[in-house]
């Protein structure tokens, strides 16, 4: 229960750092859409929150692998939509029948350049955030919530 309630504590933070952030999003190699679907697969946990010195809010990334097939799906429509060179267009429908068929170059599919990206920029938006409550003379009071 504690992690409901200092997660619920912080929805107007989120919202703010949301809005601040969306530049750094552009600025990325991510659309608002793929950026979402990152954002759903993202929980926030506090390290050491007993620690005045140690205390982090870190972005807990595990889950973002198993969105990444949705991203590429996204991704594709995007090039379609957004009238794409037909020659990167093709190489995505190749890739895809190629992976449908299980002949598309190893592993799980999943572009681990983008995943580490993903996760980077998780990370980013959970400094900004932990800058904002601390700005906000709110962090203690996450701390202390996550303790209880």
């Amino acid at each position: 229960m504690a992690r409901q309630q200092w997660t619920d504590m912080i929805v107007g933070d989120r919202m703010a750092v949301d809005r601040e952030f969306s530049q750094r999003v552009t600025d990325s190699r991510f659309s608002r859409q793929e950026w979402g679907l990152v954002m759903t697969a993202v929980e926030f946990d506090i390290e050491n929150p007993g620690d005045d010195e140690r205390a982090k809010l870190v972005a807990d990334t595990s889950k973002v692998r198993q969105v990444m097939p949705e991203m590429k799906n996204i991704q594709s429509q995007m090039n379609t939509m957004g009238g794409k060179p037909q020659k990167k267009e093709s190489k995505g429908i190749f890739s895809s029948v190629k992976d449908a068929l299980g002949m598309g170059g190893g592993g799980d599919g999943i572009d681990e350049e983008r995943l580490a990206a993903a996760e980077g920029l998780a990370q980013e938006y959970a400094n900004e955030l932990q800058s904002r409550l601390e700005s906000n003379d709110k962090w203690n009071r996450v701390r202390t919530a996550v303790q209880e």
